[in-house]
């Protein structure tokens, strides 16, 4: 799939829909959430959710995942006390990496607001080094693909 495909992704083409609750602060000046604002919802969307598929806490594994790229486009606008999801899907699994399709759904419509992608590069917790990805990410993963 296409980072921004064409036309965009619906609710349905998402493993995971990640609730977010949206904060006063997160909107700016001109009346909407930020758009700093998104990554830190991929983030905690994909996060919270391997900690949740995987049923450990993902920042005790040998093996860390590190945000190598992230990417947003923003195609409507978002915001407080607008109620939030974030769609998880995978994008490409890799040997040492894993790319996630993301989507911002607002209020429960069925097109995006803003569609993403995040990159982990998985790597030791020592040396810095590239590594396989965990198993239990990979299994969590399978979840994604179904």
């Amino acid at each position: 799939m296409a980072d921004f495909p064409d036309p965009p992704p619906s609710r349905d083409d998402f493993g995971v829909l990640w609730p977010i609750t949206t904060r006063w602060e997160d909107n700016d000046v001109y009346g909407h959430v930020n758009n700093v604002v998104h990554y830190s919802w991929f983030d905690t969307a994909v996060n919270g959710w391997l900690m949740r598929a995987t049923g450990s806490d993902i920042t005790a594994l040998p093996a860390i995942g590190l945000v190598a790229e992230t990417a947003c486009r923003y195609l409507s606008e978002v915001g407080f006390p607008d109620d939030i999801e974030v769609g998880v899907g995978l994008g490409r699994l890799g040997n040492s990496s894993v790319r996630y399709r993301l989507a911002v759904f607002g209020n429960r419509r069925d097109s995006p607001a803003a569609l993403g992608h995040f990159v982990h590069v998985y790597v030791d917790r020592e040396t810095r080094r590239p590594v396989p990805v965990p198993d239990e990410i990979r299994t969590a993963l399978d979840k994604l693909q179904s």
